[in-house]
């Protein structure tokens, strides 16, 4: 449920502050396009917090950086798209905007040696555009500086006008790998506004649809760090898993990346008989190789000693700027926005967590190991009886505003919906992706130029979920 408080702009910092002392955590920021200024914070995983103020004309509003790292994005975002002013972020550098000069969207680097790398935004393979600037001394990474949004869609302006299940499509299509993710959390977004409430089963309905989506994701990103190192066996093997895995998916609900799974008020999916066994037997298969293959990379001396120590993101680290799923919970931070969710069948769920958190690539590469086994109990359990096809029901009045929160392969994606006249006024669309880019950049200092193909593997983000 969410609860909405109009309050001055000159009191929303020490609103935002008393919160968090109290044990809030920020979840997402958003503008819209009468100077408004919302800030979403949740507190115990049930109940999410919105603080909403109007900024009047010609008048700014005071930054909350210093409270929450996590913010940074979402106040120079705002400013770029609505020119929202914030007081105390200096210096507020373009996001979205990509102005040509230098000095308006990266960190000054200056002296004996220091010299610019500039990778992208294209690049030689079959990826999304980035652009990143190496701050370096020889083949040391000083500083990096990315530059993303070269392709923003403006899905959140599209979806405006439409009513809530029309403009599901937008958010749907924000990013492939985390499709089911994001239309879950925008569903529940757009529900929790409605006045809507889904019971146990569209509970079960969605919580496979996104294990099933974690199952093939982490399997592709397992690869992607055996590709990060050239370790050829170990990335041809898990895209095999990977696409295995997306099979299964196809052969289940339609689509390999499950598009059209999810609505808002209703559990479109329906799943029993030879299906359902066919999906039980083929996961029980995929669980057995890919723990082999596991092994194997557990036992390969090359792959193990290219992974320790490159790439650190401390728990401190990971803290001070808000990161969020396998990354945060391989440097220790025990976040995982599916433990005690109202709406998924998640009750008693355990993350998944290492012995030595080190928050390098070889604690990002297990943690997504050690999450593959909890998802995998997971699902034979939600699995053991037929899906059947659901709807939501009608429990309190409509509010103007509704937030949904999912735990994407990437981490907590979070969706605000704001209705007016039963139509979209306002989506904003939060995924782990956009929440852990920064943290990139923070992993990347320190280490070795030829280094951080690695390390950006290790966090594999999506370029698309920026560019939304």
């Amino acid at each position: 449920m969410t609860i909405v408080e109009q309050i001055d702009p000159d009191r929303l910092r020490a609103a935002v502050s008393t919160a968090l002392a109290d044990g809030a955590r920020f979840s997402s920021a958003w503008a819209t396009a009468e100077r408004g200024w919302r800030i979403a914070l949740n507190s115990d995983g049930h109940q999410t917090r919105v603080l909403s103020c109007k900024v009047p004309p010609h008048g700014v509003v005071d930054s909350i950086i210093e409270l929450a790292g996590a913010a940074v994005w979402d106040e120079r975002e705002a400013h770029d798209l609505y020119a929202l002013p914030f007081a105390g972020h200096e210096p507020l550098r373009a996001l979205v905007r990509h102005p040509a000069e230098l000095s308006a969207w990266t960190t000054p680097v200056r002296g004996d040696g220091v010299h610019q790398v500039a990778v992208g935004p294209i690049h030689a393979g079959v990826i999304e555009s980035g652009h990143f600037r190496f701050h370096c001394v020889g083949d040391q990474i000083l500083a990096l500086d990315t530059r993303l949004f070269h392709k923003h869609r403006g899905l959140e302006r599209a979806a405006e006008g439409h009513a809530p299940q029309d403009a599901l499509a937008h958010v749907a299509r924000a990013c492939a790998a985390c499709s089911v993710a994001n239309s879950v959390a925008y569903a529940l977004a757009a529900e929790d506004a409605l006045g809507l409430t889904s019971g146990g089963e569209l509970a079960r309905q969605r919580t496979v649809l996104l294990e099933l989506e974690r199952t093939y994701n982490h399997l592709h990103d397992i690869g992607a760090i055996c590709a990060g190192v050239g370790f050829a066996a170990g990335a041809m093997g898990f895209a095999a898993l990977k696409d295995r895995a997306q099979e299964l998916c196809r052969a289940a609900f339609g689509h390999r990346f499950l598009f059209g799974a999810v609505a808002v008020g209703d559990g479109p999916c329906a799943l029993e008989g030879l299906s359902l066994e066919a999906l039980r037997a083929g996961l029980r298969e995929l669980r057995t190789d890919a723990t082999a293959a596991w092994r194997d990379l557990e036992f390969a001396a090359s792959l193990q000693a290219r992974l320790d120590g490159i790439g650190l993101l401390d728990r401190t680290a990971a803290l001070r700027l808000g990161v969020v799923g396998p990354a945060a919970r391989a440097a220790g931070v025990a976040i995982d926005a599916r433990v005690g969710h109202p709406h998924l069948t998640t009750a008693g769920i355990e993350p998944a967590a290492l012995s030595h958190p080190d928050g390098d690539v070889a604690a990002r590469l297990k943690i997504r190991a050690a999450e593959l086994i909890v998802t995998w109990d997971l699902l034979d359990e939600l699995l053991s009886r037929p899906l059947e096809r659901c709807r939501t029901v009608a429990s309190r009045a409509p509010s103007a505003i509704g937030i949904g929160r999912t735990e994407s392969p990437r981490g907590e994606s979070v969706c605000a919906v704001e209705l007016a006249g039963g139509r979209v006024a306002r989506v904003h669309l939060r995924t782990g992706s956009y929440a852990n880019w920064p943290a990139v950049a923070a992993a990347a200092a320190g280490n070795q130029l030829p280094d951080f193909p690695l390390i950006n593997k290790s966090f594999e983000l999506c370029y698309a979920c920026a560019d939304r």
